[in-house]
């Protein structure tokens, strides 16, 4: 029974450890203007509201002089190579 036990709590404790959010981006600079999309991984379990993800997203982008256009959308699965791509350097940066 304590095999068992100590199987399941290994089980659940891996899963939760494998939940991750990708948050997609839009972000700008101004003077002169730069705008960029970008992917970011919150530390969260789940994925919460995307004002939430918003809140979190304009402090690690302010620190580098980025302002937060809009949160695109947020998901739990990994994102395609297509969206790795498209964020380039932005893409886990921030």
């Amino acid at each position: 029974m304590p095999f068992l036990t100590l199987s399941l709590l290994l089980a659940l404790g891996a899963t939760a450890a494998q939940a991750e959010c990708y948050a997609e981006y839009k972000a700008k600079q101004d003077d002169p203007l730069r705008l960029q999309y970008g992917i970011a991984l919150l530390p969260t379990e789940t994925c919460p509201s995307k004002n939430t993800a918003a809140a979190q997203l304009e402090i690690r982008l302010d620190r580098n002089g980025w302002t937060l256009l809009s949160v695109v959308a947020l998901s739990e699965q990994p994102p395609s190579e297509e969206k790795k791509k498209n964020a380039g350097e932005f893409y886990l940066r921030y």
